[in-house]
């Protein structure tokens, strides 16, 4: 048999690199738990965009107790016909909590806008009303951020394709992903319009250039951990790079460079 692969010295300065982001993390649990903060986490972004990955960053080491992360599937019957937010309002974090979505109530200006999943109707409700839902959320006490992780055309074609011939990734594969590359335009035209409507001043969006995977996970936890103070906090460790992270400015303002 030929000799085991080492890893690189990319490898490992990107694995250090997370764990003193990841003891960071712990801190700022810590701090939420002896507090009773409540601290709330949106992620979304195209498909294949790094999000899974990107949620086992940040909750490698956290207590599962006290940290939760929100994958709601298809809605039911019973949940098609209640208040759209009604179901993500359960969801939320309690006292001492932090929870974060994979998806959220955005679905419905991004792949149900898309797909045709909802009406015109219901999207634009949505659209209207969401500032405020959010606003309720931040006025009642918890600390919400929301971030957009954004790829390339080729980056997802790419993606996609491994998908195909991974084992370990065939249950991410959904007709959803079929649509992806041929409603790529569509998909951009929703993005920008849920941004410039959607990114309040109590609220904003930032978007995170998702292309490269591990500096995805260093920079939008170095940006999480500069936005929230928490007793020890290594503010050498959280230098970002603003080629990476983009914050959208308020509403209606002009959009940070996106892939087309």
């Amino acid at each position: 048999m030929g000799k085991k692969s080492q890893p690189s010295n990319h490898d490992n300065d990107y694995d250090a690199k997370l764990r003193l982001l990841q003891i960071e993390l712990v801190k700022l649990q810590r701090q939420i738990i002896s507090s009773g903060s409540r601290l709330l986490i949106i992620l979304e972004g195209r498909d294949t965009a790094g999000k899974d990955g990107t949620i086992k960053s940040i909750v490698a080491h956290l207590s599962p107790r006290e940290s939760h992360v929100v994958a709601l599937s298809k809605p039911t019957e019973r949940e098609e016909g209640e208040w759209y937010f009604q179901r993500y309002i359960a969801e939320l974090p309690s006292s001492g909590e932090i929870v974060i979505f994979n998806r959220s109530w955005y679905n419905r200006a991004g792949v149900e806008k898309v797909m045709g999943f909802c009406t015109d109707t219901q999207y634009k409700q949505f659209i209207d009303t969401v500032n405020e839902f959010e606003s309720l959320i931040i006025g009642s006490g918890i600390q919400l951020f929301k971030y957009y992780l954004d790829i390339n055309k080729a980056e997802q074609a790419a993606r996609l394709k491994s998908r195909e011939t991974d084992p370990l990734k065939q249950w991410k594969i959904s007709p959803i992903d079929e649509q992806a590359q041929k409603k790529w335009n569509d998909y951009s035209q929703a993005r920008d319009v849920m941004l410039k409507k959607t990114s309040s001043k109590a609220a904003p969006w930032t978007v995170i250039d998702a292309n490269d995977k591990k500096s995805t996970h260093l920079n939008l936890i170095r940006d999480l951990l500069s936005r929230i103070k928490y007793p020890g906090r290594d503010t050498n460790l959280l230098t970002i790079d603003s080629n990476v992270v983009m914050p959208c400015p308020p509403l209606g303002k002009k959009l940070p460079k996106l892939a087309p």
